[in-house]
């Protein structure tokens, strides 16, 4: 019988946490009380969001119930936004646990990508104009807020 590996510890100094303690800089689409989503600075796809909880949490093994649900009704306001803005009825929802699995981020996040899964780019591999990126953040803010 194989033995599972050790669970990655959570890390105060990933690049999530920061976000979160004001550290450095993001393009913020939503925030409430137990999340924040904010637009992926690497996407796969225009439009690519990152949906995390405001708890410290590795992977979802880890995750309360009560940030667990918020996470996933975060994902659906960003969904819908996601849908007017970037015309797309599809939107892969991804999440990833542990780095076997691809996980760079120690901090449990949703990506939420407006793409088919046939068109989906590589992760991690450009930079997005920073531009772009805000403004698109502002579109998606603006009909959530609506």
């Amino acid at each position: 019988m194989s033995q599972v590996s050790q669970q990655t510890a959570y890390d105060d100094n990933n690049i999530f946490a920061k976000m979160l303690n004001g550290d450095i800089p993001y393009h913020k689409v939503y925030e409430d009380d137990k999340t924040l989503a904010f637009m992926d600075i690497m996407p796969q796809a225009e439009g690519h969001v990152l949906v995390i909880p405001k708890q410290k949490a590795v992977d979802l093994a880890d995750l309360e119930p009560e940030y667990a649900a918020a996470v996933l009704m975060t994902c659906k306001k960003i969904m819908q936004a996601q849908r007017q803005v970037f015309k797309r009825e599809g939107i892969i929802q991804m999440q990833l646990n542990g780095s076997e699995a691809g996980q760079t981020v120690f901090h449990y996040h949703v990506h939420l990508i407006p793409s088919s899964i046939h068109e989906l780019g590589k992760h991690a591999i450009k930079m997005a104009n920073q531009d772009e990126l805000a403004e698109q953040a502002q579109q998606l803010a603006a009909i959530i807020n609506a």
